[in-house]
């Protein structure tokens, strides 16, 4: 896989953007695009007394996230995820491609779906040490981890390779709408593929698929208020309406309508 094929999509956030903070993702250095995604900061500044909130339907990765002083590994949210902000502050985190921290963690990345890890758990003293001196501009904290990760690089794994090929195509070929095709297309039987993805990417590629599908979905409605969705989810490969509208409602929580009527009134961010 090019360390410059995307396989995260650009969406998440749930619900018309807020304006109370601002999100930047900076590409990380060329040696570490194989393993790192991008590097991202989300920071904010409200009037006293004021608090805001943002709703996430996150990725197939794993984050190393800087909040409030504290470092951790953050694994893959099932579900959606609130985050409550007030004040002036920020959130700074390092975003790896799907697949592409287990060779750090050493065991399967299944272990931190809906959990995580304070970083020292996994590396010790000095990433308590890391998290101490990170205090200056994005771009001093984004050289401090990069320098971090260099010398902790593990040995090439063909399977974080394999992995990456695997999403880039859940992500971007819309041909793509079941499993099956992504047994057929890699020629891996479905068995190997639950365990790789289990041990890799910390969730079955079926929810990989629908996640990347679902993330669409909301920003289309989101952005076209009036577009129907049934269309909408027929271009991206829900053919069962009913199916549609079940994966949708459990994921962010209204139906596709409400969810368009809401975002046309820019409603209060949903919550989990």
């Amino acid at each position: 896989m090019s360390p410059e094929t995307t396989t995260t999509s650009e969406y998440g956030i749930v619900g018309v953007r807020d304006v109370d903070f601002t999100l930047d993702r900076i590409a990380p250095a060329a040696d570490l695009a194989h393993l790192v995604e991008r590097h991202w900061l989300v920071s904010w500044e409200l009037p006293p007394g004021r608090t805001a909130s943002v709703t996430l339907l996150g990725h197939p990765c794993v984050n190393l996230v800087l909040d409030r002083g504290v470092l951790s590994v953050a694994g893959i949210g099932s579900g959606r995820f609130t985050y409550v902000y007030e004040g002036v502050g920020r959130v700074f985190g390092t975003k790896f491609r799907p697949g592409a921290f287990q060779p750090f963690l050493g065991s399967p990345v299944s272990g931190l779906t809906d959990s995580g890890m304070l970083a020292e758990q996994l590396w010790g003293p000095p990433a308590a040490a890391l998290a101490a001196s990170m205090t200056g501009p994005v771009e001093e904290l984004i050289t401090q981890v990069e320098g971090f990760l260099r010398a902790r690089l593990p040995e090439p794994d063909p399977h974080v390779q394999l992995v990456g090929r695997i999403v880039a195509d859940l992500l971007h070929d819309r041909t793509i709408t079941r499993v099956d095709d992504v047994v057929s297309r890699f020629d891996i039987p479905p068995r190997r593929l639950q365990r790789l993805f289990s041990r890799y990417v910390g969730v079955s590629p079926k929810w990989v698929l629908r996640r990347y599908r679902l993330h669409e979905a909301a920003a289309r409605l989101a952005e076209e208020h009036d577009r129907p969705w049934a269309e909408v989810a027929a271009e991206l490969g829900y053919f069962d309406q009913p199916h549609f509208t079940r994966d949708f409602t459990a994921a962010i929580g209204m139906t596709p309508v409400a969810y368009a009527r809401a975002c046309r009134r820019n409603e209060a961010a949903l919550s989990t």
